[in-house]
Protein backbone atom coordinates (compact mmCIF):
# COMPACT_ATOMS: atom_id res chain seq x y z
CA UNK A 1 0.00 0.00 0.00
CA UNK A 2 1.04 3.49 -0.56
CA UNK A 3 2.04 5.97 2.61
CA UNK A 4 3.27 9.11 3.80
CA UNK A 5 6.58 8.34 5.46
CA UNK A 6 9.08 10.68 7.85
CA UNK A 7 13.09 10.02 7.52
CA UNK A 8 14.02 13.36 8.14
CA UNK A 9 13.57 16.99 8.85
CA UNK A 10 12.11 18.03 5.04
CA UNK A 11 12.19 14.29 3.77
CA UNK A 12 8.69 12.70 3.63
CA UNK A 13 8.01 10.07 0.44
CA UNK A 14 5.54 8.08 -0.78
CA UNK A 15 6.36 5.12 -0.72
CA UNK A 16 5.15 0.90 -1.14
CA UNK A 17 4.58 -0.54 2.41
CA UNK A 18 3.21 -3.76 3.42
CA UNK A 19 -0.44 -3.94 4.54
CA UNK A 20 -1.20 -3.94 7.55
CA UNK A 21 -0.74 -7.38 9.98
CA UNK A 22 -3.89 -9.29 10.74
CA UNK A 23 -5.02 -7.78 14.21
CA UNK A 24 -4.32 -9.27 17.36
CA UNK A 25 -7.85 -9.80 19.99
CA UNK A 26 -7.81 -6.15 20.62
CA UNK A 27 -6.98 -4.63 17.65
CA UNK A 28 -8.55 -3.37 14.22
CA UNK A 29 -7.64 -2.69 10.85
CA UNK A 30 -9.43 0.41 8.80
CA UNK A 31 -9.26 1.62 5.27
CA UNK A 32 -8.12 4.92 5.61
CA UNK A 33 -10.34 7.76 3.84
CA UNK A 34 -9.55 11.57 4.49
CA UNK A 35 -6.63 12.39 6.89
CA UNK A 36 -6.25 15.71 8.03
CA UNK A 37 -2.29 17.66 8.45
CA UNK A 38 -2.36 19.14 11.46
CA UNK A 39 0.81 22.10 12.69
CA UNK A 40 1.95 19.01 14.48
CA UNK A 41 2.63 17.18 11.11
CA UNK A 42 4.41 20.23 9.86
CA UNK A 43 6.46 20.84 13.08
CA UNK A 44 7.77 17.49 12.08
CA UNK A 45 8.45 17.87 8.20
CA UNK A 46 10.15 20.97 9.15
CA UNK A 47 12.13 20.38 12.45
CA UNK A 48 11.68 16.80 13.15
CA UNK A 49 12.17 14.56 14.49
CA UNK A 50 10.09 16.26 17.75
CA UNK A 51 7.15 13.65 18.72
CA UNK A 52 8.69 11.03 16.39
CA UNK A 53 10.83 8.84 18.13
CA UNK A 54 14.63 9.24 17.81
CA UNK A 55 16.78 6.02 17.30
CA UNK A 56 20.31 5.82 19.30
CA UNK A 57 22.26 8.52 17.04
CA UNK A 58 19.53 10.76 17.79
CA UNK A 59 18.07 10.48 13.98
CA UNK A 60 14.12 9.92 13.78
CA UNK A 61 13.06 6.90 13.19
CA UNK A 62 11.49 6.10 9.66
CA UNK A 63 7.18 6.85 10.79
CA UNK A 64 3.69 6.84 8.44
CA UNK A 65 2.04 10.44 9.74
CA UNK A 66 -1.25 11.24 10.50
CA UNK A 67 -3.52 11.38 13.13
CA UNK A 68 -5.99 13.21 12.19
CA UNK A 69 -8.45 10.47 10.51
CA UNK A 70 -11.10 7.94 9.65
CA UNK A 71 -11.97 5.32 7.53
CA UNK A 72 -13.86 1.80 7.16
CA UNK A 73 -13.30 -1.15 9.55
CA UNK A 74 -11.79 -4.12 7.42
CA UNK A 75 -10.71 -6.81 9.99
CA UNK A 76 -11.52 -6.50 13.67
CA UNK A 77 -9.96 -8.93 16.43
CA UNK A 78 -12.25 -11.19 17.79
CA UNK A 79 -12.62 -9.07 21.29
CA UNK A 80 -13.70 -6.05 19.73
CA UNK A 81 -17.04 -5.95 19.62
CA UNK A 82 -18.21 -2.45 19.75
CA UNK A 83 -17.74 -1.85 15.43
CA UNK A 84 -17.82 -4.46 13.16
CA UNK A 85 -16.29 -4.73 9.67
CA UNK A 86 -17.69 -2.11 7.29
CA UNK A 87 -18.18 0.70 9.89
CA UNK A 88 -17.42 3.95 9.14
CA UNK A 89 -14.88 5.35 11.86
CA UNK A 90 -13.05 8.48 13.43
CA UNK A 91 -10.16 7.99 15.35
CA UNK A 92 -8.97 9.04 18.67
CA UNK A 93 -5.01 8.32 18.27
CA UNK A 94 -3.98 7.86 21.83
CA UNK A 95 -2.68 4.58 22.38
CA UNK A 96 -1.58 4.09 26.20
CA UNK A 97 -2.15 1.40 29.17
CA UNK A 98 -5.64 0.43 29.83
CA UNK A 99 -4.12 0.24 33.54
CA UNK A 100 -1.35 0.26 35.70
CA UNK A 101 -0.58 4.44 35.06
CA UNK A 102 -1.66 6.59 37.56
CA UNK A 103 -3.15 8.59 35.09
CA UNK A 104 -4.58 6.09 33.28
CA UNK A 105 -6.40 5.11 36.42
CA UNK A 106 -8.18 8.22 37.08
CA UNK A 107 -9.38 7.95 33.29
CA UNK A 108 -6.81 11.15 32.41
CA UNK A 109 -5.58 8.94 29.23
CA UNK A 110 -4.06 12.14 27.85
CA UNK A 111 -1.31 12.56 30.84
CA UNK A 112 -0.05 9.51 30.68
CA UNK A 113 3.88 9.63 30.17
CA UNK A 114 3.32 6.01 28.29
CA UNK A 115 0.95 7.76 25.89
CA UNK A 116 1.67 6.72 22.12
CA UNK A 117 -0.01 8.51 19.02
CA UNK A 118 -0.96 6.63 15.86
CA UNK A 119 0.90 8.59 13.16
CA UNK A 120 3.54 9.73 15.60
CA UNK A 121 4.95 7.04 17.49
CA UNK A 122 2.75 3.93 16.82
CA UNK A 123 3.19 1.25 13.39
CA UNK A 124 0.78 3.28 11.48
CA UNK A 125 -1.40 6.11 10.63
CA UNK A 126 -3.71 8.13 8.78
CA UNK A 127 -1.67 9.25 5.67
CA UNK A 128 -1.54 5.44 4.24
CA UNK A 129 -4.28 3.21 2.26
CA UNK A 130 -4.68 1.30 6.02
CA UNK A 131 -3.59 1.23 9.12
CA UNK A 132 -3.71 -1.22 12.42
CA UNK A 133 -5.12 0.47 15.66
CA UNK A 134 -6.65 -0.85 19.14
CA UNK A 135 -10.16 -1.30 19.47
CA UNK A 136 -10.41 1.70 21.60
CA UNK A 137 -9.33 4.07 19.18
CA UNK A 138 -11.99 3.82 16.93
CA UNK A 139 -15.38 5.07 17.11
CA UNK A 140 -18.42 4.75 14.98
CA UNK A 141 -19.48 7.43 13.10
CA UNK A 142 -23.13 8.61 13.21
CA UNK A 143 -24.91 8.29 9.87
CA UNK A 144 -24.86 12.07 9.32
CA UNK A 145 -20.97 12.59 9.84
CA UNK A 146 -19.49 12.80 6.57
CA UNK A 147 -16.06 10.84 5.45
CA UNK A 148 -14.58 14.50 5.45
CA UNK A 149 -15.93 15.40 9.35
CA UNK A 150 -14.58 11.64 10.75
CA UNK A 151 -11.09 13.03 9.81
CA UNK A 152 -11.73 16.69 11.69
CA UNK A 153 -13.17 15.18 14.97
CA UNK A 154 -9.77 15.04 16.02
CA UNK A 155 -8.28 19.05 15.59
CA UNK A 156 -12.31 19.47 16.80
CA UNK A 157 -11.36 17.37 20.03
CA UNK A 158 -8.81 19.85 20.74
CA UNK A 159 -10.79 22.84 20.35
CA UNK A 160 -13.97 21.51 22.34
CA UNK A 161 -11.58 20.76 25.26
CA UNK A 162 -9.85 24.22 25.28
CA UNK A 163 -12.94 25.79 25.40
CA UNK A 164 -13.96 23.54 28.46
CA UNK A 165 -10.95 24.23 30.08
CA UNK A 166 -11.96 27.98 29.96
CA UNK A 167 -15.07 27.48 31.44
CA UNK A 168 -16.47 29.09 28.80
CA UNK A 169 -20.42 29.25 29.77
CA UNK A 170 -23.37 31.20 27.60
CA UNK A 171 -23.38 34.74 27.16
CA UNK A 172 -19.32 34.87 27.45
CA UNK A 173 -17.06 37.57 25.59
CA UNK A 174 -14.11 35.46 24.19
CA UNK A 175 -10.64 36.18 22.21
CA UNK A 176 -8.94 33.55 20.05
CA UNK A 177 -5.43 34.13 19.23
CA UNK A 178 -4.38 32.75 15.75
CA UNK A 179 -6.49 31.80 13.01
CA UNK A 180 -5.15 28.45 12.10
CA UNK A 181 -7.35 25.83 12.13
CA UNK A 182 -7.49 25.24 15.84
CA UNK A 183 -7.82 28.88 16.32
CA UNK A 184 -10.87 29.04 13.80
CA UNK A 185 -12.34 25.53 15.62
CA UNK A 186 -12.01 26.75 18.79
CA UNK A 187 -13.82 30.20 17.89
CA UNK A 188 -16.95 27.77 16.70
CA UNK A 189 -16.89 25.34 19.61
CA UNK A 190 -16.80 28.86 22.19
CA UNK A 191 -20.04 29.70 20.10
CA UNK A 192 -21.31 26.40 20.62
CA UNK A 193 -20.73 26.81 24.28
CA UNK A 194 -22.93 30.03 24.22
CA UNK A 195 -20.02 32.65 23.99
CA UNK A 196 -22.02 35.56 22.21
CA UNK A 197 -19.11 37.85 22.20
CA UNK A 198 -16.22 36.74 19.68
CA UNK A 199 -12.60 38.05 18.70
CA UNK A 200 -9.78 36.80 17.28
CA UNK A 201 -6.39 37.95 16.70
CA UNK A 202 -4.08 37.19 13.69
CA UNK A 203 -1.37 38.75 11.65
CA UNK A 204 -2.31 37.00 8.88
CA UNK A 205 -4.88 38.96 7.03
CA UNK A 206 -6.06 36.28 4.59
CA UNK A 207 -6.87 34.09 7.55
CA UNK A 208 -8.82 36.94 9.15
CA UNK A 209 -10.86 36.76 5.94
CA UNK A 210 -11.55 33.46 6.33
CA UNK A 211 -12.64 33.88 10.34
CA UNK A 212 -15.16 36.56 9.25
CA UNK A 213 -16.74 34.17 6.17
CA UNK A 214 -17.10 31.64 8.55
CA UNK A 215 -18.21 33.67 11.51
CA UNK A 216 -19.47 37.29 10.34
CA UNK A 217 -19.78 38.26 13.63
CA UNK A 218 -16.32 37.82 14.88
CA UNK A 219 -14.40 40.62 15.44
CA UNK A 220 -11.11 40.64 13.78
CA UNK A 221 -7.57 42.19 14.53
CA UNK A 222 -4.68 42.10 13.37
CA UNK A 223 -1.92 43.20 16.31
CA UNK A 224 0.44 44.26 13.66
CA UNK A 225 -1.98 47.03 13.41
CA UNK A 226 -4.19 47.03 16.77
CA UNK A 227 -3.25 46.73 20.34
CA UNK A 228 -5.57 43.71 21.15
CA UNK A 229 -6.60 44.45 24.68
CA UNK A 230 -7.36 48.16 23.91
CA UNK A 231 -9.74 46.59 21.41
CA UNK A 232 -11.51 44.32 23.55
CA UNK A 233 -11.75 46.95 26.12
CA UNK A 234 -13.00 48.84 23.56
CA UNK A 235 -15.89 46.36 23.17
CA UNK A 236 -16.58 44.89 26.06
CA UNK A 237 -19.29 45.84 28.45
CA UNK A 238 -17.87 48.60 31.71
CA UNK A 239 -14.60 47.97 29.23
CA UNK A 240 -12.90 45.44 31.69
CA UNK A 241 -11.91 42.78 28.96
CA UNK A 242 -12.68 40.15 27.67
CA UNK A 243 -14.18 36.91 30.16
CA UNK A 244 -11.95 33.95 28.79
CA UNK A 245 -9.14 34.31 26.13
CA UNK A 246 -7.64 31.25 24.52
CA UNK A 247 -4.11 31.14 22.91
CA UNK A 248 -4.00 28.93 19.97
CA UNK A 249 -0.45 29.77 18.34
CA UNK A 250 1.99 28.53 20.29
CA UNK A 251 3.12 32.41 20.81
CA UNK A 252 4.77 34.96 23.01
CA UNK A 253 3.52 37.72 22.08
CA UNK A 254 0.03 35.89 21.60
CA UNK A 255 -0.07 34.50 25.52
CA UNK A 256 0.87 38.53 26.60
CA UNK A 257 -1.91 39.71 24.34
CA UNK A 258 -4.30 37.12 26.14
CA UNK A 259 -3.22 38.45 29.74
CA UNK A 260 -3.86 41.50 28.72
CA UNK A 261 -7.09 41.66 26.78
CA UNK A 262 -8.90 39.41 29.41
CA UNK A 263 -10.75 40.85 32.60
CA UNK A 264 -9.80 40.66 35.89
CA UNK A 265 -10.87 36.88 37.53
CA UNK A 266 -10.92 35.79 33.68
CA UNK A 267 -9.34 32.82 32.52
CA UNK A 268 -6.44 32.40 29.77
CA UNK A 269 -5.66 28.95 28.50
CA UNK A 270 -2.93 28.06 26.46
CA UNK A 271 -3.59 25.92 23.39
CA UNK A 272 -1.09 26.37 21.14
CA UNK A 273 2.65 24.79 22.07
CA UNK A 274 5.13 26.76 22.31
CA UNK A 275 9.01 26.16 21.22
CA UNK A 276 10.56 27.22 24.18
CA UNK A 277 10.06 29.22 27.42
CA UNK A 278 7.07 32.17 27.01
CA UNK A 279 7.67 35.34 29.38
CA UNK A 280 3.61 36.53 30.68
CA UNK A 281 3.34 39.54 32.86
CA UNK A 282 2.91 37.71 36.32
CA UNK A 283 2.09 41.34 37.81
CA UNK A 284 -1.08 41.09 35.58
CA UNK A 285 -1.88 37.74 36.38
CA UNK A 286 -1.64 38.01 40.11
CA UNK A 287 -3.12 41.85 40.23
CA UNK A 288 -5.76 40.73 37.83
CA UNK A 289 -6.45 37.69 39.83
CA UNK A 290 -6.68 35.53 36.75
CA UNK A 291 -6.32 31.52 36.05
CA UNK A 292 -4.01 30.57 33.59
CA UNK A 293 -4.53 26.88 32.53
CA UNK A 294 -3.03 24.71 30.29
CA UNK A 295 -5.03 22.39 27.77
CA UNK A 296 -3.06 19.06 26.59
CA UNK A 297 -5.09 17.60 23.63
CA UNK A 298 -8.26 16.22 24.78
CA UNK A 299 -9.89 13.27 27.08
CA UNK A 300 -10.25 10.28 24.89
CA UNK A 301 -14.23 10.03 26.00
CA UNK A 302 -14.88 13.06 24.15
CA UNK A 303 -15.51 11.22 20.83
CA UNK A 304 -18.84 10.81 20.86
CA UNK A 305 -20.06 14.63 22.22
CA UNK A 306 -17.55 15.98 19.81
CA UNK A 307 -19.16 13.83 16.95
CA UNK A 308 -22.49 14.76 17.91
CA UNK A 309 -21.58 18.37 18.22
CA UNK A 310 -20.16 18.29 14.78
CA UNK A 311 -23.01 16.52 12.78
CA UNK A 312 -25.93 18.57 14.53
CA UNK A 313 -24.04 21.46 12.89
CA UNK A 314 -23.36 23.08 15.83
CA UNK A 315 -19.80 22.95 15.30
CA UNK A 316 -19.71 23.11 11.23
CA UNK A 317 -15.69 21.61 11.38
CA UNK A 318 -15.71 21.58 7.61
CA UNK A 319 -15.72 24.74 6.86
CA UNK A 320 -11.94 25.37 7.92
CA UNK A 321 -11.00 23.09 5.09
CA UNK A 322 -9.43 25.02 2.20
CA UNK A 323 -7.92 22.09 -0.07
CA UNK A 324 -8.52 18.36 -0.91
CA UNK A 325 -5.43 16.40 -2.25
CA UNK A 326 -3.94 13.10 -2.99
CA UNK A 327 -0.77 11.25 -1.31
CA UNK A 328 0.77 11.74 -4.50
CA UNK A 329 0.97 15.26 -4.13
CA UNK A 330 0.97 16.24 -0.58
CA UNK A 331 4.25 16.98 -0.14
CA UNK A 332 3.68 19.89 -2.83
CA UNK A 333 0.19 20.72 -2.63
CA UNK A 334 -0.01 20.42 1.39
CA UNK A 335 3.07 20.26 3.38
CA UNK A 336 4.60 22.84 1.52
CA UNK A 337 1.58 24.90 0.43
CA UNK A 338 1.19 25.34 4.15
CA UNK A 339 4.80 26.30 5.44
CA UNK A 340 4.57 29.08 2.69
CA UNK A 341 4.04 32.29 5.23
CA UNK A 342 2.63 33.82 1.52
CA UNK A 343 -0.22 30.98 1.42
CA UNK A 344 -3.68 30.85 1.23
CA UNK A 345 -4.56 27.30 2.92
CA UNK A 346 -6.06 26.69 6.01
CA UNK A 347 -6.87 23.28 6.20
CA UNK A 348 -5.98 20.68 4.13
CA UNK A 349 -7.18 17.22 3.53
CA UNK A 350 -5.92 14.32 1.97
CA UNK A 351 -8.22 12.18 0.28
CA UNK A 352 -6.39 8.33 0.18
CA UNK A 353 -9.22 7.41 -2.29
CA UNK A 354 -7.82 9.20 -5.33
Amino acid sequence: MKALRFHAAKDLRVEDIPLPTEPAADEVVIENRFAGICGTDLHEYAYGPIFVPKDSSGAGVVQVLGHEYGGTVTRVGRDVTHVKVGDRVSVQPFITPRSGDYYVDRGHFNLSDQMRLAGLSWIGGGMAESSLLKGYNVYKVPDDLTDEDAALVEPTAVAVYGVDRGGVKPGDSVLVTGAGPIGLLTLLAARAAGAVQLFVSDPNATRLAIAKEIIPDVVTINPREQNVGDVIRAATEGGVGCDVALECVGNTLALQACVDAVRKRGVVVQIGLHAGEAPVNWFNVVYKDIDLRGSWAYTSQMWPRVMRLIASGQIPARKVVTKTVTLDSVIVDGFDALLDPAGTQLKILIDLRR
